[in-house]
């Protein structure tokens, strides 16, 4: 089974790496993008065939090391 796991910046937290990216996207010629937040996507393939299991073992890989959760938010697929 394979874990899609999205890590984004929480709604608030500033994104430096964000802007730099909607500044180039402006000097490249790409108009009418207001702003970017940049994230991070991981995928895990795990030896788990319980989706209940599975999740709950991304979940606490997340909470202690994948993300981190006072700045960031993250989602979690998995995937047959």
């Amino acid at each position: 089974m394979k874990a899609r796991v999205h890590i984004t910046l929480k709604s608030g937290v500033l994104d430096p790496q964000g802007r730099a990216i909607a500044h180039a996207l402006g000097t490249l010629g790409f108009g009418g993008v207001n702003d970017v937040r940049q994230g991070k996507y991981i995928e895990i393939d795990l030896n788990e065939r319980d989706k209940a299991k599975a999740k709950q073992q991304v979940d606490q890989m997340c909470a202690k090391l994948l993300a981190n959760t006072v700045i960031e938010n993250y989602a979690i697929d998995l995937v047959d």
